[in-house]
């Protein structure tokens, strides 16, 4: 991989979770060459009506490396179970570890506010996991030493591109995924279980129909794709230099600025 490429830390909740948000955008950062990490905090142990729950985390560990290994990334292995995520001092001394490891210049999360505190209490993780990678008096679990360098944070917009209170989430940054939807859509089938959880639990008449329908969605708003995924930065202070934007520098015009971000109100 060329020196100048970031490595990338998709950091998620649950098994598909990065595919479903995060993933055209990582199939385009390894095609740039960067060097890719997946980890998902949550097991999707309860992501089944009909297997028990140690059997559905087996599977769910299955489908995630498998998914993983489509996109072209370095599992990690989860951290809790579905529901048990929680915004606390082990989680977070385990997860500051593998950020330490990692040593990642592009962070990608969930948006700060989701319909689900799973996916919000996965994005202050992370964050606070970021902030600390370089503070040599913070402990992680097991110990890893600090680590220099900037990291840029940024959060996939969130499930039905809408807060918990049903206000409209307005990007930042679209990046134009319709070149690598097809490898998205094999990324995502990787995880069968999730087609007939959701059928059931969620409504959704097809689980890959469904991610492309977002992907569609996303790309209208970006008035310029047919099929995008967007993002918000994290506010540089403690992370990475004022302005810093990595992942258009590395995407080039397949990343491009939502002129209206910076009048939204919301």
């Amino acid at each position: 991989m060329p020196a100048t490429r970031p490595t990338v830390f998709a950091i998620a909740a649950h098994p598909d979770d990065i595919e479903f948000m995060m993933g055209g955008t990582l199939l385009l950062l390894r095609d740039a060459g960067c060097e890719l990490h997946y980890m998902t905090l949550s097991t999707g142990s309860l992501g089944s009506s009909v297997y028990s729950t140690a059997k559905t985390r087996r599977m769910r560990r299955a489908e995630a490396q498998e998914g993983a290994k489509r996109l072209g990334a370095e599992w990690h292995a989860p951290l809790a179970g579905d529901l048990e995520i929680f915004y606390d001092l082990r989680t977070l001394r385990r997860l500051a570890a593998t950020v330490r490891e990692v040593n990642p210049q592009i962070l990608l999360t969930h948006s700060p506010m989701d319909y689900m505190e799973d996916h919000t209490n996965t994005c202050r993780l992370a964050v606070t996991a970021a902030f600390a990678r370089g503070m040599p008096n913070y402990v992680t679990v097991p110990r890893r030493p600090p680590v220099s360098g900037e990291v840029t944070v940024y959060h996939a917009l969130p499930h039905m591109l809408r807060d918990p209170l049903g206000r409209r989430v307005i990007a930042e940054l679209f990046v134009d995924v319709e070149k690598v939807l097809p490898e998205k859509r094999a990324a995502a089938a990787a995880h069968r279980s999730q087609k007939e959880w959701l059928d059931v639990s969620q409504g959704m008449d097809s689980y890959l129909t469904t991610i492309e329908s977002f992907s569609s969605e996303v790309g209208r708003a970006s008035r310029r794709f047919r099929h995008a995924e967007g993002w918000r930065r994290h506010l540089a202070a403690g992370f990475c230099s004022e302005g810093a934007d990595p992942l258009r520098k590395v995407l080039g015009k397949r990343c491009v600025r939502n002129a209206a971000y910076d009048r939204q109100t919301v």
